[in-house]
């Protein structure tokens, strides 16, 4: 029988970034929900007729009983006041309104809307601990004259869910919004009044509105609200929204006055002698709306760290392109002013070490343009234990000045270390199996080290492979990204890392830190951080261009920049104590490590922000200033990369992608950093992973296929 195919799962390393990810917009969409910014419908329906209204409900009391086929109406017995508030809880003005409440010994009815109740529930509480009664106010406040029956149900099942989670209580009082008194009910809402009295609650409404209550003197206020004969009813207040001061300050003037007319304030319930609106919810239900709130609460702590978050990436950005333009500006008249040598020429032979671990569709193209240089060097290709014949394939060529060394299998660094070994200049360039250098980039490379306090520089290395988006996508990286950096950084004294595709290294530099390590996964920024702390100079020379096979597919692109990210941290926490190093050894854990950490590690951790924001403004608003401020980020992006495009003289074509790139760079970049933290965390191992090469770099520009056939100057 044969065996069925096992299901493919989902790395936990990768799970859980992506999970991360998702939580972080679930608890967007929640807070937006909760605060009325979606679902919730402010319109208001013109009145309708209302001859489909019972008389007796235009001409009725305050209290509406629908329930079981009923129309029915309750009157509040004559002086007997029923105070209502509707729309909050409000954090400012609904513990005034209570202080007030309590003072004068009154109770009154809160109408509390759903969004409110779940971001207030101390206030919900508070409420029912002092003796008012609660009612519903629907969720988001929408007109149901406008809504399906499936809207009211959700509003009202929300609304419950909500008061539920905050004081474990449901209750039968309702309030629609926008609702005035009886005698202004329509052929509109009437159908509303009675499918929720079908669903068990009785409807409130009001006999005088707020604004009677807001008069400037006590006997208006009194003349207005209660006549001559002493008739009860419902009185209509706001405790959220703007001027509530006013309804603070008409209740502090008109309690005892009214008091003193012989009036009482009580619960509704109370003033009709009716059995207590509040009912207790236990077991699950309980539960789930503890959790409802629970969740709330998150959802507003959460986007509160999240807008610091985007706060944070925002100046972070900023800084970052404002520094990059200032300094490569800088460093542009730097190498380019007239006259400009970092010393005399350096034409001495040197030493290119070429590590190779199955480099087979690469090593012939890579090798062969290195003899095609214009300056005289040695290439030694140090054989990892291939297992394609890479080693076979190089000795096949026969060129003048190229050597193979094998060794079992041990990796990069163990393999560098072989090489500087087997050296025999003093100056030793070293490369990937997979890039191809131009004729003049070796020259370029080692002429820094005329000035004899540089112990390593950084060339300038560009995809060769950048026909495919993916490929355009890393073409843009490098040459806005690493290659502006390393000139940011070469101003300011502090490049982080040498890249392994086009790297040279003075030998006393090398064997003063102990050679490549194999601490770290980036050996190649561990070796420059350590040779920073040694006091030499690191520079960058632009000119000196190499030409490397990117990766073509996802995995590999996350497979490269996974390592590249755990690499860099494990860099970080190695050489942690510069910092606190003293003298010019010191500047690099002053000035770069900062650096690094902020704009390699923190900055595209928090980077994702700009996105998530920009889809929680599409989706609840405001749409046009959030559009507004995506493009201006991308518009501040587009000219950094059209700078360092004009500063590599490389067309701008490939620029065209650059939205794209943006928006779905920036969550695999994030993802990615967010594994290598967790792995970091974990105590996690990453061992090395080997991209799949295509040989898609051939003779790199400049170099004649002739040239590379024929080789050029050699030691």
């Amino acid at each position: 029988m044969a065996s069925r195919p096992r299901r493919r799962r989902l790395p936990l390393r990768l799970l859980l970034p992506v999970l991360i990810l998702v939580a972080l917009m679930a608890m967007l969409m929640l807070r937006g929900y909760v605060h009325s910014e979606i679902l919730a419908d402010h319109r208001v329906q013109s009145p309708a007729a209302a001859d489909r209204v019972p008389e007796k409900i235009l001409e009725g009391g305050p209290v509406i009983d629908t329930r079981g086929g009923r129309a029915e109406t309750l009157r509040v017995p004559d002086r007997h006041v029923v105070l209502t508030f509707d729309d909050g809880p409000d954090p400012v003005w609904t513990p005034q309104v209570l202080d007030v409440l309590k003072e004068h010994d009154a109770h009154a009815v809160f109408f509390v809307t759903g969004t409110m109740a779940s971001r207030y529930p101390d206030l919900v509480r508070r409420i029912v601990d002092e003796g008012h009664e609660i009612g519903l106010h629907t969720f988001n406040h929408p007109d149901l004259s406008l809504q399906s029956k499936d809207r009211i149900d959700w509003e009202l099942s929300q609304n419950q869910l909500a008061l539920t989670g905050a004081a474990g209580i449901r209750t039968s009082l309702f309030r629609p919004p926008y609702s005035s008194q009886a005698g202004a009910m329509d052929n509109a809402s009437w159908p509303v009044t009675q499918y929720i009295g079908d669903r068990g609650y009785i409807t409130v409404v009001n006999t005088h509105d707020s604004e009677d209550w807001r008069k400037p003197g006590v006997d208006e206020i009194v003349r207005r609200s209660t006549p001559e004969d002493g008739e009860g009813g419902v009185v209509l207040m706001h405790d959220s929204g703007g001027a509530r001061h006013q309804t603070v300050e008409a209740l502090d003037r008109m309690l005892p006055e009214l008091k003193d007319k012989g009036y009482t304030f009580a619960n509704l319930t109370e003033t009709l002698d009716a059995p207590s609106a509040h009912s207790p919810v236990t077991g699950v239900e309980l539960w789930k709306g503890k959790a409802w709130v629970f969740l709330v609460q998150i959802s507003d702590n959460i986007t509160a760290v999240l807008v610091a978050g985007l706060a944070v990436i925002g100046f972070l950005v900023i800084a970052r392109f404002v520094l990059m333009l200032v300094l490569s500006a800088v460093h542009a008249r730097k190498v380019r002013r007239k006259g400009f040598t970092w010393g005399p020429p350096v034409t001495e032979p040197v030493t290119v070490l070429v590590p190779a671990y199955n480099e087979a569709k690469c090593i012939e193209d890579t090798v062969r343009s290195l003899v095609a240089s214009d300056h005289p060097i040695e290439v030694v290709v140090v054989d990892d234990g291939s297992s394609d014949g890479t080693a076979r394939i190089v000795e096949s060529l026969g060129l003048p000045g190229v050597r193979v060394v094998r060794q079992l299998n041990a990796g990069k660094p163990a393999a560098l270390n072989r090489g500087v070994a087997n050296a025999r200049y003093d100056i030793i360039v070293m490369m990937d199996g997979d890039t191809v250098f131009e004729p003049t980039t070796v020259r370029e490379l080692v002429q820094p080290f005329g000035d004899p306090r540089v112990g390593a520089v950084a060339g300038n290395a560009k995809v060769g492979n950048k026909d495919k988006l993916i490929g355009a996508w890393q073409h843009i990286e490098y040459v806005m990204g690493f290659n502006l950096d390393r000139r940011m950084y070469d101003v300011l004294r502090c490049m982080p890392t040498i890249p392994g595709a086009v790297g040279a290294f003075r030998r006393t530099a090398l064997e003063r830190v102990g050679g490549m390590s194999d601490d770290t996964l980036a050996e190649d920024t561990d070796i420059t951080m350590a040779i920073h702390r040694d006091g030499w100079k690191v520079v960058y020379a632009e000119n000196a261009r190499a030409w490397t096979e990117a990766p073509e597919s996802v995995q590999q692109l996350w497979s490269q920049r996974y390592r590249w990210s755990y690499g860099t941290m494990q860099a970080i926490w190695k050489h942690r104590r510069a910092v606190v190093e003293r003298g010019p050894s010191g500047r690099f854990g002053r000035v770069g490590l900062p650096l690094v950490s902020l704009f390699m590690v923190l900055a595209p951790l928090l980077a994702p922000l700009i996105d998530v924001f920009l889809i929680y403004g599409l989706v609840f608003g405001p749409t046009g200033p959030t559009i507004l401020a995506w493009f201006a980020v991308l518009a501040l992006q587009a000219a950094c990369a059209a700078y360092s495009f004009f500063l590599d003289k490389e067309k701008l074509t490939p620029l065209l992608s650059l939205p794209l790139q943006q928006i779905l760079y920036r969550q695999l970049m994030y993802v990615v950093l967010l594994q290598s933290w967790i792995t970091a965390l974990t105590g996690g191992r990453l061992r090395w992973q080997k991209l799949r090469r295509k040989g898609g770099v051939a003779a790199p520009p400049g170099a004649s296929a002739q040239q590379a056939a024929d080789g050029g100057p050699v030691a």
